[in-house]
């Protein structure tokens, strides 16, 4: 989906934390109220819901955190009171209901890592030559359109971020 965002540039609030030289990685943790969140004591995921970047892409300019969408405050179900939004990843790396934001030296566990490393890695950029195990990820279907269009490699951001992933695999480290 296309949402018009509301929000800032996440580096603008590390900026003013300072990151030292140890820190490589942005923990992310959210919000967990069980008697509001089905499945939150499913023991099949250990919530809360965790994600994590590197401190570079975390850094970029596309990188931001959301407190709105449709220049309204942002509401529960789309992740208040702030959540991430990382456009060229899968939406699983976007968390909403941030409680905890974390620098830390090494690659932070994530919930859907952890649970199925296989079908999860810890970058996932949207690269259509990946395909998930179970479905392919070459097409794509937008809300509100009919049929299915090919999926843009790193969701049409590939010019401003790959930077980011020179001299990476990213077949291997999806």
């Amino acid at each position: 989906m296309v949402i018009p965002w509301v929000g800032f540039p996440l580096h603008k609030l590390l900026e003013d934390v300072q990151p030292t030289e140890e820190a490589k990685f942005v923990a992310f943790e959210s919000a967990l109220v069980p008697e509001s969140m089905e499945n939150a004591n499913s023991p099949l995921f250990p919530f809360p819901y965790t994600e994590g970047l590197r401190l570079d892409e975390a850094m970029h300019d596309l990188t931001i955190l959301a407190t709105g969408l449709y220049d309204e405050p942002l509401p529960p179900q789309n992740g208040a009171p702030i959540r991430l939004v990382v456009p060229w990843k899968y939406g699983f790396k976007s968390i909403k209901s941030i409680v905890r934001i974390s620098l830390v030296a090494e690659q932070p566990p994530t919930l859907w890592n952890t649970v199925a490393p296989q079908e999860y890695g810890f970058y996932a950029n949207v690269n259509p030559d990946v395909d998930h195990p179970r479905w392919s990820q070459a097409t794509e279907r937008r809300i509100g359109e009919g049929g299915r269009i090919p999926t843009l490699f790193m969701n049409g951001y590939a010019d401003e971020v790959m930077p980011l992933y020179e001299g990476m695999d990213l077949e291997e480290n999806f």
